[in-house]
């Protein structure tokens, strides 16, 4: 059975950090393109960033570009989003998700976790 368990969320001030973990298990995780995904209540789940299958490639949402780096470590079958200089407006649900190509596409998902809260107080 296949599981992403994200943890890492919570409050944090804006302007600071936090990291997002999520780890996979029961899949082989070196054939899946990882991706973060965010949403809040009443609208569509949002794109926030994707790493290839090493890592190598990497892409983001326009909301987060250049703020928040997705790495992954293959050995601990993990991949983290680096969450920098937070804003209010990144106040979501976050959910990683697992897909055998590089996407921006939620519905290209073959599998999710269940989400963190982060929390941006002004």
């Amino acid at each position: 059975q296949v599981q992403l368990v994200e943890s890492g969320g919570g409050l944090v001030q804006v302007g600071g950090s936090l990291r997002l973990s999520c780890a996979a298990s029961g899949l082989t995780f070196s054939d899946y393109a990882m991706g973060w995904f965010r949403q809040t209540p009443g609208k569509e789940r949002e794109f926030v960033a994707a790493a290839s299958w090493t890592g190598g490639t990497t892409f983001y949402g326009e909301a987060v570009d250049g703020r928040c780096p997705i790495t992954r470590d293959n050995a601990k079958n993990t991949v983290y989003l680096q969450m920098n200089n937070l804003k209010p407006e990144d106040t979501a649900v976050y959910y990683c998700a697992a897909a055998k190509q590089l996407t921006s596409e939620a519905h290209r998902n073959d599998y999710w976790g269940q989400g963190t809260q982060v929390t941006v107080a002004s």
